[in-house]
């Protein structure tokens, strides 16, 4: 990523805070780990969520700069750049993270041309989304996320649920995680391994894999209509390189959770490791996309 770095774009505005932290708090993501991840992302993905979404969009009211899109925890912006070529029209794309480093590669690397070939303008909102009110939504088309809402609590996904609602705006929030993995050939600790790592995302209130049953319930609960689709990684080898990333994230977070499975995880790892290696390891990793459609302001239905 060679030429981004902290500055902050024309026009950056703050975003309210939820969680305790100062300026000095680091940033949650390594840019190396989104930027690895991205292509295994892009093939997740849930088409089948895009006809009802551009079906909605094509039913709002015109407005002269065209779709308003607020992208929540945008890190290096590859939804934006996964999303606005698969839409037509103009678009202006609002880009909210904590990291100005983030904010600024994802501004350079955003799409310029829709679907159609229209314009598509950048602006960078810097601060934490987790406490997103409907005036900061107004104006705007869609909300979207990508990873987010297992690192959300349950009130903090109500208050997404009532921004977006509040302010009858669809939101297509994608890749949370499912809690399951699936890993080939098996291994005896594969389910215990999967079960810590489970625990350790739920630290602090942080919902993790039940992240999406909350998120459908809340958006459920204000009157919108929800649309899940499975979006799992499927890693084979060509992918080694983010399988091993994820694995070694996946094994120290359990074992982190459970200190006790230290010594059998390490031998573990070194075994599917070796296995990678040798191209004989695969992983599916489980996840879900969401897509909540709540009553456009005004009450059409």
């Amino acid at each position: 990523m060679a030429g981004a770095g902290p500055v902050a774009p024309t026009g950056e505005r703050t975003t309210l805070r939820l969680r305790d932290g100062g300026p000095e708090e680091p940033p949650r993501y390594a840019p190396e780990w989104l930027q690895l991840r991205e292509a295994a992302d892009a093939v997740a993905r849930a088409q089948d969520l895009l006809d009802p979404l551009r079906i909605r969009l094509a039913n709002l009211p015109g407005r002269p700069g065209g779709l308003v899109v607020h992208d929540l925890g945008c890190g290096t912006g590859s939804m934006g750049r996964w999303l606005a070529p698969r839409l037509d029209g103009a678009q202006h794309w609002v880009l909210h993270d904590r990291d100005p480093y983030l904010l600024h590669f994802a501004a350079v690397a955003s799409p310029r041309s829709a679907a159609d070939g229209s314009g598509i303008t950048v602006e960078t909102r810097r601060g934490d989304i987790s406490r997103i009110t409907p005036d900061a939504l107004s104006g705007a088309s869609l909300v979207t996320a990508s990873a987010l809402l297992d690192v959300l609590t349950r009130e903090e996904v109500e208050t997404l649920a009532d921004a977006c609602v509040g302010a009858g705006c669809p939101a297509l929030l994608t890749l949370s995680v499912a809690g399951r993995v699936e890993l080939t050939p098996a291994d005896p600790l594969d389910a215990e391994l999967a079960e810590a790592f489970n625990d350790h995302q739920r630290r602090t209130g942080l919902l993790g894999p039940d992240a999406v049953t909350v998120a459908c319930e809340a958006f459920s609960e204000r009157g919108a209509t929800v649309r899940l689709h499975p979006s799992a990684w499927r890693l084979g080898p060509e992918e080694a390189a983010l399988t091993g990333q994820w694995l070694r994230g996946w094994v120290g977070a359990a074992v982190e959770e459970r200190p006790e499975l230290r010594g059998p995880a390490e031998r573990y790892l070194d075994a599917r490791l070796a296995a990678l290696a040798a191209g004989m390891l695969r992983a599916t990793v489980h996840h879900t996309d969401l897509l909540a459609l709540p009553r456009p302001t005004g009450g059409t239905p």
